[in-house]
Parts: structure tokens; sequence; C-alpha cells
């Protein structure tokens, strides 16, 4: 999915309606009090989440240099190729889950291959939370190999239906580009995608495969002793949810190492989302042979800012929106948003999501007690070798 799906400030949310589950029940059939949960496990959700993280390292604390000598692998028509997918794929979530097993990268190239390459953008872009209208005018664009103003002004109006700003005309305009070439940029991506795994994924799945087994193990035995919020709340790193979402009738949950401490959701049917989990242990990094822990120097940048310390006291007594933080500090709101974040990151607040629109925050106390104690698990575990 593109950054069309809908967000909460840190956490993906592409989850179809309640009207639509409902109009899956059969007439006169209530609703599953308990949703049954289903687990799944594949490096091809890292695959594509790890390009994701590569092309917006801010915004999950990664090195921005470090992500880039990452992409500088790649040629620039390569590079090109993956920017243009990051908006318009995003993440394909229900491509993925749908794929065969074991859905490690090896099998989602190998799917790919397979299909036509016109088919392939369609194919991983189009999930249960886009419209039908929005398909129609894609699919019209690509059928003709051409757009025009009114594929444009229809697009901006979409975002409008949805209550959303549109993006800039530009952006919208390289949309449709890709759209009117979709062939060619099936054909591009795939290469691209080959390009990237060959560079870089190959071995970095063979490193990720045992933290991404083990946080299934994990998630699987609190699955037995948690209700479903304090299971989520314990595998996002403090997000509620049990207010925002319409109860599914099946929830999938998958582990991914790169994504930590985040989480993303998709829908990939009226009645089942898939939730997509952090699992990186605390003490590792997601830069490979990197000595120091994410989760300290994350904590620690979170903690060194005197702003930051302030809605860390706040958010100890009240639950507070941003906007209310931004009232008491006397400061503009994306800049609490912006403190909010490296907070989010350091796994430092809880996060209570509960519109589209509103969230809410509290300090998570005991996580600075563990930050204290794997920093001085680091410092005392001897020197290096």
């Amino acid at each position: 999915m593109s950054e069309e799906t809908p967000q909460t400030e840190y956490a993906t949310v592409e989850a179809a309606s309640g009207a639509a589950r409902q109009a899956a029940l059969k007439p006169g059939e209530p609703a599953s009090a308990d949703p049954v949960l289903n687990w799944d496990i594949g490096t091809a959700y890292d695959f594509f989440l790890s390009l994701h993280v590569l092309h917006r390292p801010e915004d999950f604390g990664l090195r921005a240099s470090w992500a880039a000598g990452v992409r500088s692998r790649l040629s620039p028509a390569e590079r090109k190729t993956l920017v243009a997918a990051d908006k318009l794929v995003h993440v394909p979530l229900c491509w993925i889950h749908s794929l065969p097993d074991p859905k490690d990268a090896e099998t989602a190239l190998w799917v790919l291959r397979q299909l036509p390459a016109a088919e392939r953008l369609p194919a991983m872009a189009f999930c249960e939370g886009v419209s039908q209208e929005h398909r129609d005018l894609l699919e019209r664009v690509a059928e003709r190999g051409e757009w025009d103003e009114g594929d444009l002004e229809g697009l901006r109006q979409l975002y409008r239906d949805l209550g959303k700003d549109a993006p800039r005309q530009k952006e919208l305009a390289e949309s449709l580009d890709v759209w009117a070439n979709a062939a060619e940029f099936g054909e591009s991506y795939l290469a691209a995608l080959q390009a990237y795994y060959n560079a870089f994924y190959a071995e970095e799945q063979r490193r990720i495969v045992p933290a991404v087994q083990t946080g299934l193990k994990r998630a699987r035995e609190l699955a037995e002793r948690l209700p479903l919020p304090e299971l989520i709340e314990e595998l996002s790193h403090g997000i509620h949810l049990e207010k925002y979402l319409d109860k599914p009738e099946i929830i999938i949950f998958v582990p991914s190492f790169w994504v930590t401490p985040l989480i993303y959701f998709s829908a990939v049917s009226a009645d089942t989302l898939l939730i997509v989990f952090g699992a990186r242990p605390d003490d590792v990094s997601v830069v490979p042979g990197e000595q120091v822990p994410d989760s300290i120097l994350l904590g620690l940048k979170a903690l060194s800012d005197p702003t930051r310390l302030r809605i860390l006291r706040y958010l100890t007594h009240d639950n507070l929106s941003p906007a209310d933080l931004a009232r008491r500090l006397r400061l503009r709101a994306p800049t609490v948003t912006h403190h909010l974040r490296a907070l989010r990151l350091a796994g430092l607040v809880n996060m209570t999501v509960v519109t589209k629109q509103e969230t809410n925050y509290t300090a998570r106390l005991e996580s600075i007690d563990e930050l204290c104690a794997r920093i001085n698990g680091f410092l005392t575990s001897g020197e290096e070798g």
C-alpha cells in the first residue's frame, strides 16, 4: 500500500471498516466475541519491510548514513524504482500473506516472476483497504496507457472523500505515470528487488531468521496467558488499540525483525486482520555487527533531551494528547509530535489510539527501569574482543 493508507502517528493501520466486516457475516449471525488467533512467519515480510525502513530511516531511529550506504549498493535506476515502489506499493502485507510457504524472499521473487509484468503492480498495490473506485481509476489508466486531467482530479477527489489531504500535484502525476506504464514498471520493479536481494538481503535473511522464530514462539506463549489487548500492548511496546479497531473474527500475528518496536496492520479480508509486530531482541541492533543495541541508543537519545524529560513527567501523572502537551509546553504541535516519536521508538510511552485522528499518551515507567538494566548489563558484560 502507498502512503494513502490511513495512519496513526506511529503505527500503520490498513483496516477494513466495521461495516465491511459485518457484511461478511450471515444475516442474524452475531460477531464473534473473541477473535481466533492465528500465526504466520516468513522472511518475505522483512524483505519488503526492510526496504521501507531503509527509505525512511529517521522514522525508525536508524542511522541515515548507514541506510544510504545500503541503498548505494544498487544502481541509480534501481534506487529510483524502489523509491517509487515505496510510495505506490508501500509494504504489500496482504500479498505477502498470500504467498506459499516458506514465504521467504526467494518465494516472493519466484511468484513475481510467474506474473505477467503488467499484473505485478496491481497484485501488490490492491488490498482489502483500497476502494473499488480507486482500483477502477488506476486500472483504466493502466489499460489506456495514459492519463488525463480527469484522472488527476478523480484521484484527488478520492482523497477528499476520505477526508484527507491529497499529495501534491507532482506526486499524483508521478503515480499516474507509473500506472500508465504498469508493464514497464513491473519489469523494473522485479529487477530492482532481485538486485536488492543479491546486494544485501540474502545475507540479512540468514541473520534474522533465529530472531524471528524466537519472536513468534514468545508471542504464542504470551497469547496463552494474556487477554488480547494486553497481548497487543506487550508485542507493540505500549500501543492500545481496543477502542479503535472493530473486533475482527480472525487476527493473524506475524513477527518482524526490522520494524521493532512499531507495529503494522492490514486487513487481508473482510473479517481477518493481520498484525505485524517487532521481534528484534533488546540486545541486538538492526545494523549488522553493531555492538551497542538499538534499544539502548534510542533510549539514551530519548532521555537526553530536556523537553522529552518534561513530557515524560507530564505523562507520568496524566493521560494526554499531543495537543494537550503542546499547550502545556507552549510548543508547536509538530515539535511535540517529533518528541513523542522519539519516546515511542524508545518504548518509553504508552499510546492509546482513540480514533484515526486522536491519540493519547502515558509514560511507561517500567520501560525506564528495563532500559537502566540493559545499560548496566551492557557496561558490565566485559570488553569487546
